[in-house]
Formats: structure tokens, C-alpha cells, sequence
């Protein structure tokens, strides 16, 4: 059953009258409700402010990054482990095709339902997860297969074992290697990119997000309550962290925003994961021309741009 947040309240309730108008087989009536509702989506979606587009980037049935594997992927083939010490299932590794083009997909898998969510632990890596995602870049580096890795996490797990298993060393050195890397990456922040979390996959030739996708240093809940003391002051947060995808375009954090449907990933699935393939193959193909030093030395300058600013 879908989920409908409170802003798309008038929105279910016309998709409602609808389904009881196909049930009656009122051709004339489906018509005039359709024509409503997309005059409804077009109303609502156009006005978003920042805390509505960071719920709808956590929203329950906005395709994970297994879901876009699957709508991806043909001939995919999973990579497990990091070779120390345990396969965190946060992290998933999958080569395969996307048409003709090889690909090796890194993604953040949150999970569905308690039993997915405490196996995929929340979409929250741990070291071991992040040294997966390494292990197998340097595969794909290897034989110079272009990497496409789906950002989608609340940040790096935080508990105690994974720090006394090094998660700042572990998040630090796929910075530093992911920086080297010669084969084309593209990073795509797909749902919730938090912190550390989401930066230890996000290093790439190309950084783009989905449209209703947020990127930040903390998430908003957090920024409340180290500023304010306030959980009631997470939309004025969100408003001021500025961590939606048109935000950073505007501030050239990214380098690219996705157009998934304008109603959202989470009612249009096939759509979203059909515009991150255009986006993807149109990447690579756009990095190809370039030759390895070439993208090596246009990544360098981009990293070095970070944090520039005119007075």
C-alpha cells in the first residue's frame, strides 16, 4: 500500500475517486479526475520548500539502490566481503550490464521491512562496508570498467565497534583512492546523502543528484539540536543547511541534477530508473573522450574548487 506524506494528502484522494471511477468504468469521469490530478501534482510539486524535499528524499517507497540495480543490471554478479573481517550488507557491489556498457554499481542499500532494515542496518556502512566498496573499484580499475556508485545513507554507522575497527581510516582511504582512480566513476545521490557516510562513495569524475534528493554535512534533526536545543526547529534547519539538489548546483557542489518524474521516484519508479541510465551512459560516454589523465586532472581541479568562494 502506498504511502502518502501530508502535503500529497489531496493528491491521494483524487488517485482515490479515480480508482472508484475505473471501477464503475466512468470513461468520462476518469478523464476530468486525471486532468485534476495533474494540475494537482503540477501545483504541489512545483512549490516544495527544502524540509518537503527532504521528506520525500526518506520516503519509504522511493527505489533504493537495489531497486535500481535490478532495473539496471543484466548478467549482475555480486561482490562480497572486504577480505578482513565481515560482508556489511550496508554496502552492495554488483558488475554486470547496463545495455552493452560493463559496469561495476556501488550502492547503499537501506532495506525494507524490520528484518531488512536491521540486516542492511538502516543503509548505515561500517568499515568493512567501505572497504568492500574499494575492494571492488580496484577490480574495476583493474580492467578499466567505469563504476556507478548510488549515494543513500543517514551517515556511517556510529557505534562502538565500528570505531575501534578504524571508520574514520576506512572512510578517509576510499577518499584518497577513489580520487586516483583512472576509469570513468559516476556518483549519483539517489535518496539521503549524509556526511562522511555518503562522501566515502561520492568521490567521481561526475557527482550528480536525483532531483528530490538532499546532500549534507549533518542532517537537519542533528543541526537542531546542536543549535537550538529544539527538535521543533528541524524545517528552519533544513532551510538553512541548503541541502537540496538545486542548492548545491547553484553553489557547483554537484555536478549534475537528475529529472526523475516531477510527482517523485516513489510513485514513478520505472521513470527514475530510467532517467539515471540516460544520465549514467551519457556520463561515461561524455568521459571516454577524455583520456585517463585527462579526467584524473579535471577531478583534481574540481576537488581543489570545493569550498571556493567570491566575496
Amino acid at each position: 500500500m502506498a504511502t502518502y506524506l501530508e502535503f500529497e494528502e489531496k493528491i491521494r484522494k483524487i488517485e482515490e475517486e479515480i480508482v472508484i471511477a475505473r471501477t464503475k468504468a466512468d470513461e468520462p469521469a476518469i478523464e476530468i479526475l486525471e486532468k485534476k490530478l495533474e494540475k494537482e501534482v503540477e501545483k504541489t510539486f512545483k512549490n516544495l520548500n527544502d524540509y518537503q524535499k527532504l521528506q520525500l528524499a526518506r520516503h519509504p517507497d522511493r527505489p533504493y539502490a537495489l531497486d535500481y540495480i535490478n532495473g539496471l543490471l543484466t548478467d549482475a554478479y555480486e561482490v562480497h566481503g572486504d577480505r578482513h573481517y565481515v560482508d556489511d550488507h550496508a554496502i552492495v557491489c554488483y558488475f554486470g550490464f547496463i545495455d552493452n556498457q560493463k559496469v561495476l554499481i556501488i550502492g547503499e542499500q537501506k532495506g525494507r521491512g524490520t528484518k531488512e532494515k536491521l540486516k542492511r542496518n538502516f543503509g548505515m556502512p561500517s568499515p568493512e562496508g567501505y572497504r568492500k566498496a574499494l575492494r571492488a573499484a580496484l577490480m574495476a580499475e583493474k580492467f578499466q570498467v567505469p563504476i556507478l556508485m548510488l549515494v543513500d545513507t543517514p551517515g556511517a554507522y556510529p557505534g562502538l565497534g565500528a570505531e575501534e575497527r578504524n571508520q574514520s581510516e576506512a572512510i578517509a582511504k576510499n577518499l584518497f583512492e577513489f580520487a586516483n582512480l583512472t576509469t570513468p566513476t559516476v556518483s549519483v545521490v539517489i535518496g539521503e546523502g549524509g556526511s562522511g557516510g555518503a562522501l566515502a562513495i561520492s568521490v567521481a569524475d561526475k557527482l550528480a543528484m536525483m532531483r528530490y534528493s538532499v546532500y549534507a554535512v549533518i542532517s537537519p534533526e542533528g543541526c537542531s539540536a546542536i543549535l537550538w536545543n529544539d527538535p521543533s526547529k528541524v524545517e528552519t534547519a533544513a532551510q538553512a543547511l541548503r541541502i537540496t539538489s538545486d542548492n548545491l548546483k547553484q553553489q557547483n557542489l554537484i555536478d549534475d541534477v537528475v529529472n526523475e518524474p516531477l510527482i517523485g521516484a516513489h510513485r514513478k519508479k520505472d521513470e527514475a530508473i530510467m532517467a539515471l541510465k540516460e544520465y549514467f551512459l551519457s556520463s561515461v560516454e561524455e568521459l571516454k573522450k577524455l583520456s585517463p589523465k585527462e579526467r584524473q586532472e579535471r577531478k583534481y581541479q574540481k576537488i581543489m574548487n570545493l569550498g571556493s568562494f567570491e566575496e
